[in-house]
């Protein structure tokens, strides 16, 4: 390495010049090590500083020394600090730069004594941070107290940012020293929310790849001011472009994100940053990745929630733009079979652009328990965990992963044993899957002589050929608005008539209950406008939305009508809170049937709602009377009913079915039904749950709606109990004041009911 001229006492070369310097010395050959201790060389020299180290992370907790100039050359690889112990541990806890010019009065110092940095007064250390991951820290230091200057901290992050960058691309750091072996990288568990059952292994698949930047530090900052230019006006015309879309026009949240993108897009202050980066010697790509990181840096200690949103709308800008800037044909993102997919956030859209089968299993750092994604998921039996937070940023493509959706566990980089034993669980998931078959053409009916009717919810096509395999009865629930969510444009009459036919067709003479349109809340159409609502599972949703805006849900209506030409309907419509609103829904439904020839007529026509408020369970007796059906829509209506979010990790498990309060609401609907000859159900995650079904059936309920793999373990659990018995033990717990649930758990373990 050529000899480079020390900065003056006290002083620093510009960053610009730094990276010069760095982008020379690193055209050398020779390996990571030797790249490394080249950079804490040049930049001791530049800075004049006695000491440069690096200490990079190895695991989850530890700091080590991996390179230094200055301090004893034999404690490199050695010397260890854990996070948050002394201040490199303290910088690499908190994320943030520690400068001092009499270290050891500093109340978090501690020195290593093997290093033999103990002489050492002044100290200037910065995080060698990537999206909010520390990799490791930088740190200068000097015997005599020296005051750092603004100049030097910003030259010794900016040195970091090009370490964080080269070490991502594996092409600074020594092999294995972030963990980029497999071998070397440690087991992570992390827990979020299960959002869709069930089991599965396989390799990591990022649904936005990581974008591995070139060479950081630029041969002409002049071209790469003019690419960055040149990447955001072509940027700016596809916003521009999205939001002249017709689909779009009238707004909705959709458009809202692309206004959000386009002001990010055309930002003075961001715009001015880029600049500033690209002018110290940055790459474009680089400029760009080191200012989300350091816009994450600042948010990520912001108490205000909604700054910190406003950083995930940066990320969104910064990551198309970084793919405008770097080669798309390094960006190719297809899973391999049986790949796990990891995401920020999913739209339902998304999630079946991948091809079926292909996916094993689903994470998301977003999302919830109700969301249309998590719907799709279920649908398609893939195991999903939502509410993963920070988990793209732990795993890579090719990383051995364990979903485990009834849990919400994700384990990352799994140990061999823990493999096995999951492993040995999807073995018996299997056998007892092939169990469940052995029933699939027998009755749901209890030893006491009970017949429950098991029907499986749906909203696709994909879903349709469940009904075989599962051995449902019919479609207790069939979703309409997935078909409007999976569309870029409202569907069409004939479109929605066409898909609709398609379902009663693969019905053939079983029942199909269509939902009508159920948006609002959580369900958002990108080409429908929805006003934002402080509390919008409580605002305009549902058939509040098809009463107010008559022409989309008569269109509905119309369509379906086409569709069952000389076939059985039924028909329910959803979030129905008063008799009044029914009845103005069925009188419309009635009116397109009179407009239509005697030949254009369904064969026959059931009429419905779902229960899901309590007022509607309070309703005058001409809502029972009327109705043909009620679906009991458990999920809303267990929520409103215990005014807890199922949705809500910290309210989530402050109701259950099996309440004596709510098994009460649901003796008293029974009763009202009984009364006017009324058909029941209960559709709902509840009604997949054995316990829970077996709790429901005992109150009354003969008809459950639940996804298709629930149906062979709950027919199984039914098969095996005495409902009576059951409704016996329940009531017994509630004049006891004793647990429900744990009394039917123990009389189903006493009586080999499998649950």
């Amino acid at each position: 390495m050529s000899e480079i001229p020390a900065a003056g006492p006290g002083g620093a070369a510009s960053p610009r010049l730094l990276l010069r310097r760095l982008r020379q010395a690193l055209a050398a050959p020779g390996d990571g090590q030797q790249r490394l201790n080249q950079i804490v060389t040049l930049i001791a020299r530049s800075m004049a500083a006695e000491v440069c180290s690096v200490y990079l992370m190895r695991g989850q907790d530890i700091l080590q020394l991996s390179a230094t100039e200055g301090l004893k050359p034999e404690a490199v690889h050695t010397a260890q600090l854990k996070v948050g112990e002394g201040l490199v541990g303290v910088i690499a806890q908190q994320g943030r730069a520690v400068v001092t010019a009499n270290a050891r009065e500093h109340p978090e110092f501690r020195y290593l004594p093997e290093t033999g940095e103990e002489i050492y007064s002044s100290f200037l250390g910065v995080p060698i941070q990537k999206l909010g991951k520390t990799l490791g820290v930088l740190v200068v230091q000097n015997e005599r107290p020296v005051s750092y200057s603004e100049e030097d901290n910003e030259a010794l992050a900016l040195v970091a940012m090009v370490i964080a960058e080269m070490a991502e691309a594996g092409t600074l750091i020594p092999r294995g020293t972030f963990g980029d072996d497999q071998e070397n990288r440690e087991p992570i568990h992390i827990t979020g929310q299960g959002a869709a059952d069930g089991v599965a292994i396989g390799p990591a698949h990022l649904h936005e790849p990581k974008l591995l930047l070139p060479n950081p530090i630029a041969d002409d900052v002049v071209a790469e001011r003019v690419r960055l230019r040149e990447a955001l006006d072509k940027l700016r015309a596809d916003i521009d472009e999205m939001l002249n879309e017709e689909t779009i026009l009238e707004g909705g949240e959709h458009r809202d994100v692309l206004e959000t993108y386009r002001m990010f897009a055309n930002d003075p202050g961001w715009l001015r940053k880029l600049e500033e980066f690209i002018a110290t010697g940055l790459t474009a790509e680089a400029a760009v990745d080191a200012a989300r990181t350091e816009a994450r840096a600042k948010l990520n200690r912001s108490p205000d929630p909604y700054l910190r949103e406003r950083f995930n709308d940066l990320d969104d800008i910064a990551q198309r733009l970084l793919r405008r800037l770097i080669d798309p044909d390094k960006t190719g993102n297809q899973p391999e079979p049986g790949a796990i997919l990891f995401a920020r956030a999913l739209g339902p859209g998304e999630l079946m652009d991948y091809p079926r089968g292909v996916l094993a299993g689903i994470v998301l750092e977003e999302g919830s328990i109700s969301s249309h994604a998590a719907i799709v998921a279920r649908a398609l039996d893939i195991p999903l965990v939502v509410q993963a937070l920070n988990v793209t940023r732990d795993v890579d493509t090719g990383d051995t992963v364990i979903v485990n959706g009834d849990q919400g566990h994700i384990h990352l980089r799994p140990r061999d044993d823990v493999v096995t034993a999951y492993e040995e669980k999807l073995s018996l998931r299997l056998q007892e899957k092939e169990s469940f078959n052995a029933l699939r053409e027998l009755p749901a009916e209890s030893l006491d002589g009970t017949r429950v009717k098991l029907y499986m919810n749906g909203g696709l096509a994909a879903d349709l050929p469940s009904l075989n395999q599962s051995g449902a009865e019919g479609v207790g629930l069939l979703r309409t608005e997935l078909h409007f969510m999976l569309n870029k444009a409202m569907p069409t009459r004939e479109q929605q008539a066409g898909f609709y036919s398609h379902v009663l067709e693969k019905a053939d003479t079983r029942p199909v209950n269509f939902r009508t349109l159920d948006i609002g809340s959580d369900k958002v159409l990108s080409y429908l406008k929805q006003p934002r609502e402080e509390n919008p599972a409580l605002g305009w949703r549902a058939i509040r939305i098809g009463l107010d805006r008559p022409v989309v849900l008569r269109m509905q209506l119309q369509a379906l009508l086409r569709a069952a030409k000389g076939r059985n309907l039924r028909v329910m419509f959803p979030m129905v809170a008063a008799l009044l609103e029914f009845e103005k829904a069925r009188a419309m439904l009635l009116e397109e049937v009179e407009r239509l020839e005697e030949d254009a007529k369904p064969a026959s026509l059931k009429i419905g709602a779902m229960l899901e408020t309590p007022s509607l369970a309070f309703a005058q007796d001409r809502f029972f009377e009327t109705a043909d059906f009620i679906s009991i829509g458990g999920n809303d209506l267990m929520q409103f009913f215990f005014a807890a979010d199922r949705a809500n990790e910290k309210t989530a498990g402050r109701y259950e079915v099996t309440h004596p309060a709510f098994l009460s609401l649901i003796r008293m609907i029974v009763e009202r039904c009984e009364k006017a000859g009324t058909e029941l159900s209960f559709c709902g995650e509840a009604a997949g749950r054995p316990l829970d079904a077996l709790a429901l059936a005992s109150m009354g309920i003969t008809a459950l709606s639940m996804r298709p793999a629930s149906v062979g373990p709950v027919k199984r659990a039914i098969r095996a109990a005495n409902l009576a018995d059951l409704r016996k033990v329940a009531e017994g717990a509630e004049n006891e004041g004793v647990r429900v649930k744990q009394a039917l758990i123990g009389y189903c373990m006493e009586n080999l009911i499998p649950i």
